[in-house]
């Protein structure tokens, strides 16, 4: 835990919070805290501090922070991923939070197993669970704004033009010919579709919507790899702002 996070709910006047639960019990059993103890904490999409232990027992710890920092600048691009295997989906959201992503779109694809949504991890405890995981990886206070779209059709022809709209909009496709460009300035879109990729129909929806084609090499990647391979191509931490 590079960083403790915590809510607005859990403040105590302005510059006291009392946490509970499994975060309580790390500060005690992993960090092996007692009063006096200083550690970097934030407030979930506020600014970052630190905070001294005032009391730690059993599940309990009251902690006085001093919040004087804003948190790291974020990657201005709206990721619109093809729900993948739950055992993956936990990998990429803390991924997707320790990048800074601003925004995430899961949606579906013919190519996505109907199993795939029916798992517990797309509970919305269990998404901001793992977000918040990647963000106190990064020290980050900010979560990707995320967007579940169970059918492809509807988003694709009803929103995603107006997601396309004023950014650099790129769908990942392994039959293009362009290749993913490299450092674009400017607010981004990127589309990442399953394992096999998007079919030719759905490119076509995405093209309609304002997307360009892209290639990210000659090797059929994982999803996982392919998000690290885009985002590196288009430069990530270089576009942050």
């Amino acid at each position: 835990m590079n960083l403790l996070l915590f809510d607005a709910s859990e403040r105590e006047g302005d510059d006291r919070v009392r946490i509970r639960g499994r975060r309580a019990r790390h500060l005690r059993e992993v960090f092996e805290a007692a009063p006096g103890h200083t550690l970097p904490v934030g407030e979930i999409g506020g600014r970052l501090g630190t905070g001294t232990v005032l009391h730690l027992d059993g599940d309990d710890a009251l902690l006085a922070v001093a919040l004087e920092r804003d948190p790291p600048p974020r990657l201005p691009l709206v990721l619109v991923l093809a729900l993948p295997r739950p055992k993956m989906l936990r990998r990429l959201l803390r991924a997707v939070a320790e990048i800074g992503v601003s925004d995430l779109v899961l949606i579906n694809s013919e190519r996505v197993e109907k199993s795939f949504w029916q798992s517990d991890l797309l509970a919305d405890a269990a998404l901001r669970d793992y977000c918040l995981a990647g963000a106190a990886q990064a020290r980050d206070t900010r979560l990707p704004a995320l967007t579940l779209r169970r059918r492809f059709r509807p988003f694709a022809e009803d929103e995603l033009p107006a997601l396309c709209s004023g950014r650099r909009a790129l769908v990942a496709d392994p039959g293009a010919v362009l290749p993913c460009p490299a450092s674009p300035a400017g607010p981004l879109l990127l589309a990442i579709g399953p394992e096999a990729g998007f079919n030719g129909f759905e490119v076509g929806l995405f093209e309609a919507a304002g997307c360009t084609p892209v290639s990210l090499g000659p090797r059929t990647l994982r999803v996982e790899t392919a998000l690290v391979a885009a985002l590196g191509r288009l430069g990530a931490p270089a576009g942050l702002a």
